[in-house]
């Protein structure tokens, strides 16, 4: 019962507000790179086949079978984003139908967005799994499946009147349960509590005095995950699985000068489907693939209603795409405790230059990933990635085919950004039982 109870508590340790940043790790706001430090140093690439530890379990709860006795980690990750929009000479401000002037001629600002992401960001993420038989386990994760912190360094901006800045928090939790149907097959499902809390701000007018429109609201709403293992043969592992939507049913506030409306939205995250293989090439060598798609295509256009009249006051327009990502990994293992590991990625966003908007400096990108484990002891290992995103040059412009242009605020804003992403991360994964008393089990995957 004691070691229960101090497995529980490793679990819940980064029950904490999570923030990304700026250009985020995944499309939109989705977060990828804070769930482990392992999968970071090959992009993730078998993720949904146990090819990254214990952070597999955040994609395929499944996986949890491949982890004997009693174990948790703790991830650790920072977050540092680079991208600025750039006004282009397509600036400028509607005077009347069919007449625009350039911005300053109107008191604006031509001045950038500057730096969008500040000094970048913190996300943790946990995972604990206890094994009570040799065919059932149980367990925990923790983390920040999306996620954003978005501030121009320039307030007073020429497309400030499309955002000054936007928040978004979550935290997952994670209760989660595998089962072990036999030698080549395994189970897995999970269920998702998550808490959700957005606020975004934009200036309601072009000067610096203008002042704020503020929509500000949470939630704490669930979903599932499932999914299964398959071991064909010795030393090959397939996984796929599904996360469920979660209909977060935000309430909360929306500010303007002189006026407080309680509000409430109804926001649906995107679900994801995610497959990978893992093979051991030999005693030193396995190689991870992994593909997810995300289905972005349902986060459209949200109303904003008062709670008042029920009648839409504002509304969130984004008309994402769905998303594509393909990642491929290597791991050597050098000797008895270190193993070194690489890792290519590429996503096809959510975000394109039809609907890009201020807040977020998204595209397509590639990711380029390193890292290595080492084992202190049967008891102790630590894992560090490094990832950097190459994020393709990013256009916004807000002109009348904008899903967010409103003739009500008639700023023509063009500009684009180059951004980049720098992620490290580390984490400490400590097994709570003595190895040689654990139920014995074959892992299909063979990790170090």
């Amino acid at each position: 019962m004691n070691g229960l109870v101090r497995t529980a508590a490793a679990a819940t340790v980064s029950l904490a507000a999570l923030l990304a940043a700026g250009a985020a790790s995944a499309s939109s706001f989705a977060i990828r790179s804070g769930q482990s430090a392992e999968g970071l140093g090959m992009a993730y690439a078998g993720a949904a086949s146990g090819g990254i530890g214990m952070g597999s379990m955040a994609w395929n709860p499944a996986t949890i079978t491949m982890f004997p006795g009693r174990n948790s980690q703790w991830n650790f990750t920072y977050l540092l984003p680079q991208g600025e929009y750039t006004p282009t000479t397509g600036t400028r401000v509607v005077v009347a139908p069919g007449v625009t002037v350039p911005n300053t001629a109107l008191g604006g600002s031509p001045l950038g967005t500057g730096q969008l992401g500040g000094d970048g960001a913190f996300i943790p993420a946990s995972y604990s799994a206890w094994q009570l038989n040799d065919r059932l386990w149980i367990g925990m994760t923790t983390g920040a499946p999306f996620g954003l912190r978005s501030k121009a360094d320039n307030t007073f901006n020429a497309a400030q009147t499309y955002g000054r800045s936007a928040k978004v928090r979550s935290i997952n939790v994670s209760p989660t349960i595998g089962y072990k149907v036999n030698d080549w097959l395994s189970i897995g499902a999970a269920l998702q509590v998550q808490y959700f809390k957005a606020n975004l701000k934009q200036a309601t007018g072009l000067t610096a005095a203008a002042g704020n429109a503020i929509l500000d609201g949470d939630t704490i709403d669930f979903g599932y995950r499932f999914g299964v293992n398959l071991t064909p043969w010795q030393g090959t592992n397939i996984g796929i699985a599904y996360r469920s939507s979660i209909r977060q049913t935000l309430e909360g506030k929306f500010w303007l000068p002189g006026a407080v409306i309680p509000i409430k939205a109804n926001l649906n995250l995107p679900d994801s489907v995610v497959f990978g293989v893992s093979q051991q090439i030999n005693d030193q060598w396995q190689a991870h693939l992994g593909v997810e798609w995300t289905n972005w295509s349902r986060f459209r256009r949200i109303p904003i209603v008062s709670q008042l009249n029920g009648l839409p006051v504002t509304s969130l327009n984004f008309v994402y795409d769905d998303s594509w990502y393909f990642a491929a990994g290597l791991e050597y293992k050098y000797n008895r405790d270190l193993t070194l590991r690489a890792g290519v990625g590429y996503e096809l966003s959510a975000v394109n230059d039809t609907n890009r908007t201020i807040y977020i400096s998204d595209n397509d990108r590639l990711w380029l990933s390193a890292g290595l484990s080492y084992k202190f002891s049967e008891k102790v290992n630590l894992d560090l990635g490094y990832t950097y995103i190459h994020v393709n040059k990013a256009r916004v412009n807000y002109g009348p085919t904008h899903p967010q242009f409103s003739p009500a605020a008639p700023v023509l804003y063009a500009a684009e950004a180059k951004p980049q992403v720098h992620i490290v991360s580390a984490a400490l994964t400590y097994r709570w039982d003595n190895p040689a008393e654990t139920i014995p089990v074959q892992p299909v995957v063979r990790k170090y």
